[in-house]
């Protein structure tokens, strides 16, 4: 139960200040330039420098806005142009999700960091076992399968996902749904992957996950999702309530009650996790605990692996380690075929969640 003190919140700050000047600015923005094919219009970068140095100095994070409307706590409060049209598709990725008519949908997440694309120069096991997975769920009638390569995050041009800012740290009300940390504009913080990437876990009635091991954790490109998720475990859906982020009003407002919403309950879940040395079992009860933290639902025996391909072997030639290893492959062909059939058990009713009804006595 929510205690409110006896005095108003306290907000602690003791950090020093980040503020640059418009030396230091300048040389930052100018390292993204740096192709001699720029000298040509130096002049017109110079008045891009400016224009950008206005944006930082005068902190317009969200340039563009709108009046929110009736549906938010403050219709007068100034909505970020980004926030509402990420929140517009979350909302209707919900409504096709809710549709009783609609192919069942699963995520298949290739968590790995390797790709030929870039640096690496070679495929990563982790995603040929994903389309091993994929072409399983492939064969099932009434399956559609959405595969998403985190690989990209480092082979893209323009394709980042920012890290989370903690804000569920100050206050719960202050993580909103979806997160409204970023774009930042004037921080050129822009072009954030997870406002796709949100409306993907929302449509899918199942996901799937793929990872190597690295060093005795999931891949960083896994990890930053993994933390930007946490705005669907409790997230607020207005930020209008908050002005914003308003630290001290969110406090309160987690202090007068929160009721923590769980923005992906229900979504069936499988995971397959690959090492070759040691820490496979440990990064599967960490992603298995996560997603059941958040309501997602387990799939069967089956739907949760960790194995070890080419143990001790060189890197080299772990790839003919997998060739060999046709249990493996197996393996995670059952695993989407177990998350299959728990999609089916979940969507026709035949598997209730057995805390209905239940209430919580810890919301948090």
């Amino acid at each position: 139960m929510a205690t409110t003190p006896e005095r108003a919140p306290r907000v602690v700050k003791s950090m020093p200040s980040v503020e640059l000047g418009r030396d230091e600015f300048e040389r930052r923005f100018r390292q993204r330039h740096v192709d001699p094919s720029f000298e040509p219009i130096e002049a017109e970068l110079d008045a891009v420098i400016d224009a950008a140095w206005r944006g930082y100095s005068e902190h317009r994070k969200s340039p563009r806005t709108r009046k929110a409307g009736a549906e938010f706590a403050d219709p007068d409060y100034d909505l970020s142009i980004d926030w509402l049209a990420a929140r517009a598709a979350i909302q209707e990725a919900a409504r096709a999700h809710a549709d009783a008519r609609s192919p069942s949908r699963v995520l298949v997440i290739n968590g790995s960091a390797r790709t030929e694309h870039s640096c690496p120069g070679e495929t990563s096991k982790s995603f040929r076992l994903a389309k091993l997975a994929q072409e399983s769920i492939g064969t099932q009638p009434g399956f559609e399968v959405d595969f998403l390569d985190l690989s990209r995050l480092v082979s893209e041009y323009g394709r980042v996902i920012y890290p989370c800012k903690s804000c569920v740290s100050t206050a719960q009300p202050l993580c909103h749904w979806p997160c409204s940390c970023y774009p930042n504009h004037s921080l050129g913080q822009a072009q954030d992957w997870m406002n796709e990437i949100y409306p993907r876990w929302v449509a899918a009635h199942g996901v799937l996950i793929v990872t190597p091991v690295n060093w005795y954790h999931v891949p960083s490109v896994l990890k930053l999702m993994i933390d930007r998720l946490v705005c669907a475990d409790g997230g607020n859906p207005d930020p209008t309530s908050t002005r914003g982020k308003d630290a001290a009003r969110a406090k309160q407002i987690e202090l007068d009650g929160w009721s923590y919403p769980k923005h992906l309950a229900g979504r069936a879940f499988a995971v397959i996790v690959h090492g070759d040395v040691s820490g496979a079992d440990a990064v599967k009860t960490a992603l298995c605990d996560w997603l059941e933290w958040m309501k997602l639902v387990p799939a069967g025996a089956a739907g949760t692996i960790e194995r070890y391909i080419g143990y001790y072997e060189p890197y080299a030639t772990s790839h003919d380690a997998l060739d060999r290893d046709e249990a493996v492959q197996q393996e995670a062909r059952n695993a989407a075929l177990s998350l299959v059939a728990t999609v089916r058990a979940i969507r026709s009713g035949q598997r209730p969640d057995p805390d209905t009804g239940l209430e919580p006595p810890r919301k948090k």
